[in-house]
């Protein structure tokens, strides 16, 4: 039997696209008597996309309740401005607080734990020990990580460097509980890789060629970085002008990576440049804080956009149903996702 992975990627609240879209898949999938946790095996999130999958992997909330998270109000609320004297946004203190983004993550998903998502399924959220320097992947797949609270485990997925300040927690079943965690965007930010080699871990008799993987992003940023300014830029040119926490987290290598090792027609990648393109006039900002109304309804559009260019395939791809090839991220010029070549 085939084993579905849904892997979904940090952004922000670009990740407002991804539940968009995801709740047009719902929608449909409600029409055949079913719906996305009927299929899903595996669920993979770093940051916001962390958030979402353990909504969805361990709490009752709908997929329509979790795009309904991603509104101006809750967005005013989790990015809520560090407001303390002598403080430069992102620069020598946190651009937000974290209070705002904690409360809301408890209020939404309770006391729900990782154990919530039974156990014939498994969730991850990547995040990143920073003291350890290591990658921090907290998975049900290790039995002392179920008992984690999953709005716990999001808060440290989504510890934007920046933008959050670092998430201290304690992890049981680590040489030390006791650990400070930030996004795992820094090294994971399409957590497509981790989710593929736990399902090879766990289900040693499930081969390659039996995994299918919907990856889906939360745009892909196209802002030009000036190229020969660079060359004279330190630390804080890099943060303010270079935006280097973007240029860390760009998910185009692990897409490669995939199309490279799973079956042709196993993989789908749902994701496009923010940018003008056939089918698809008004894109939003590529910014990840960027909370304007007129923003967040730019990117539920996306996720309209999305659904119209991958919908019939990505739910033939859950349902186990799909013969196409192989789909990539869209191309500007065409409008249409990338066929493997």
């Amino acid at each position: 039997m085939s084993k579905l992975i849904l892997s979904l990627d940090g952004g922000g609240i670009r990740g407002a696209a991804t539940t968009q879209f995801l709740s047009h898949i719902e929608e449909e999938l409600k029409h055949q008597n079913s719906s996305i946790r009927d299929y899903v095996d595996f669920y993979a999130g770093t940051s916001t996309g962390s958030i979402i999958a353990l909504a969805l992997a361990t709490t009752d909330l709908t997929m329509s309740e979790i795009n309904k998270l991603y509104n101006y109000d809750n967005a005013q609320e989790i990015f809520d401005p560090n407001k303390g004297w002598l403080q430069i946004d992102g620069i020598n203190a946190p651009k937000y607080a974290a209070s705002g983004k904690t409360a809301l993550l408890k209020k939404r998903m309770g006391k729900a734990t990782l154990d919530d998502v039974g156990r014939e399924k498994h969730v991850l959220a990547v995040s990143y020990a920073i003291e350890k320097r290591a990658p921090m992947v907290i998975k049900s797949t290790i039995e002392a990580h179920r008992s984690l609270l999953a709005c716990e485990v999001a808060d440290a997925s989504s510890a934007a460097p920046t933008y959050f300040p670092t998430h201290e927690m304690d992890i049981p079943a680590q040489s030390e509980n006791d650990y400070f965690l930030i996004d795992g965007g820094v090294i994971a930010n399409n957590p497509t890789m981790c989710a593929v080699s736990e399902v090879r871990n766990i289900w040693p008799h499930i081969e390659m060629e039996q995994i299918r993987v919907l990856s889906v992003g939360t745009g892909f940023m196209s802002r030009k970085i000036n190229g020969p300014e660079s060359k004279k830029w330190g630390a804080v040119q890099w943060i303010t002008h270079g935006r280097i926490l973007d240029v860390l987290s760009d998910e185009r290598v692990v897409a490669y990576q995939a199309m490279a090792i799973l079956n042709r027609g196993a993989y789908i990648r749902v994701n496009a440049e923010l940018q003008t393109q056939p089918g698809f006039q008004t894109p939003p900002d590529d910014a990840m804080d960027d909370v304007s109304r007129v923003n967040i309804k730019k990117l539920k559009k996306l996720g309209d956009f999305w659904f119209e260019q991958y919908g019939e395939q990505a739910i033939a791809l859950i349902k186990g149903s799909y013969t196409g090839p192989s789909l990539d991220r869209i191309d500007p010029l065409t409008g249409k996702p990338k066929i493997q070549s």
